[in-house]
């Protein structure tokens, strides 16, 4: 009996992925647990098992293939155990080939044309004198549906009509053109306009799984979640005093402790502190969390993700201290599981290191609030009336007012801000 084997979503936000390299071939037998291929995701790469046992038959996609669809098949298996058949000249399908990056070329004359540069497409002529940037899978389906590819808008790179806009169309209807302006234009395809920015004039860097989800999650983020942001100052001459002695003491121990752990900590006491603020909103009501899980922003090739510190109120600074530094490494190997960037109940993000004095960040759905560090640095400040040099960092907290409204989001950074210039109170 044969057994398919489909792309598996290793995450509730997995769409597609990328299948980065098989480890069976064709006639290879395996049993459940077998590693038999390894896949990138929006986030890491991560290997797949086997769960049925059997014989590979077939290989469906090859390895480097991207955006392969979740539940998609990708291999099929000889449940009956008995070797593959051996291949043959035309006997099985060919494994479907890596998508290369799409690539800028100059018009041709006859379709439907080969691809252009190892797949890149090319416009295609549809009629004596007239021509429209078509991919040649879109020419060959709105032929079949009967649909007027004069009368479509291409929604792929520089306005390219591609398999989605066929599919979308009716046959023989035209489509509205967009209108311009408000909601609609921001959700329409970003391309540059060949009459503006001459294709010659710029390299088209393909979207990868990290930078495809991250760039949809933050425009629903921004446009959905009614959001705002309050800005403090805190002084931190005692928190990088106390993170010396700290740093001295375990010195032997190898602890080693910086600022962003002591902030992650101060983030986990303010949010007990204040349940009402470490909270989520769904449609059923307001998820009050019992649990401070901190998920923390760290930039990696193509974007950033968020590995999340779990019951950071109840875990010492040095224990911290080496979760971060686990979760930031694998973060940058891509090397994480989902339930180690998933689950978190708040954001930090610090860009501090960086010299950035003061920004806002966006809200990281479904937590209700993001916290946006800024550098600590000498300053004149006033105290007893007298003006005095203290290291001040700025901080703002992005609020989702569906959840935290001001007062709320107030009470929460007076909290953190005791825990920061009064380290001593984290141990109470």
């Amino acid at each position: 009996m044969t057994t398919p084997i489909t792309m598996p979503a290793l995450s509730p936000t997995m769409e597609e992925g990328n299948l980065a390299k098989w480890h069976v071939k064709v006639g290879d037998k395996v049993k459940p647990g077998d590693i038999i291929a390894e896949i990138e995701t929006d986030k890491a790469t991560m290997e797949v098992e086997a769960v049925d046992e059997g014989t590979v038959t077939k290989l469906l996609v090859e390895e480097g293939a991207q955006g392969v669809k979740v539940n998609a098949v990708i291999a099929e298996l000889d449940g009956g155990g008995a070797a593959a058949p051996a291949k043959a000249a035309g006997a099985a399908p060919k494994p479907v080939a890596a998508q290369p990056a799409p690539s800028v070329s100059a018009p041709r004359a006859d379709p439907p044309p080969p691809p252009v540069g190892g797949g890149g497409r090319a416009p295609v002529a549809v009629a004596a004198g007239t021509r429209i940037k078509a991919s040649p899978l879109a020419k060959r389906l709105a032929s079949a549906k009967g649909v007027d590819l004069l009368a479509l808008k291409g929604s792929g790179p520089h306005g390219r009509i591609i398999k989605a806009d066929v599919e979308k169309a009716q046959a023989g209807a035209k489509q509205a053109p967009a209108v311009g302006g408000g909601i609609t234009s921001l959700i329409e395809p970003a391309v540059l306009d060949d009459r503006v920015y001459a294709p010659d004039t710029y390299e088209l860097i393909p979207l990868d799984g990290v930078r495809k989800v991250t760039a949809r999650r933050l425009t629903q983020s921004f446009m959905q979640v009614p959001h705002f942001p309050l800005t403090i100052d805190l002084e931190i001459d005692h928190l990088l005093s106390a993170r010396l002695r700290i740093n001295e003491a375990g010195e032997k121990a190898g602890v080693k402790v910086s600022v962003n752990d002591m902030l992650i900590k101060a983030c986990a006491m303010a949010l007990m502190a204040h349940p009402d603020a470490n909270a989520s909103y769904t449609d059923k009501g307001v998820a009050q969390h019992k649990s401070a899980h901190v998920s923390v922003a760290v930039a990696i090739a193509g974007g950033l993700i968020t590995p999340v510190v779990r019951d950071a109120q109840s875990k010492g600074l040095a224990q911290i201290a080496a979760e971060m530094k686990d979760l930031a490494a694998r973060a940058r190997e891509k090397k994480l599981k989902p339930q180690e960037y998933m689950g978190g109940t708040f954001s930090i993000s610090n860009l501090g290191m960086m010299g950035i004095r003061q920004f806002a960040s966006i809200i990281n759905p479904p937590e209700g609030m993001i916290l946006s560090v800024g550098a600590g640095e000498k300053r004149a400040v006033v105290k007893d009336d007298k003006v005095v040099v203290a290291t001040m960092m700025t901080v703002t907290l992005t609020c989702d007012h569906r959840v935290v409204d001001g007062a709320t989001g107030a009470r929460w950074l007076a909290s953190f801000k005791q825990f920061v210039e009064t380290p001593e109170a984290m141990l109470l």
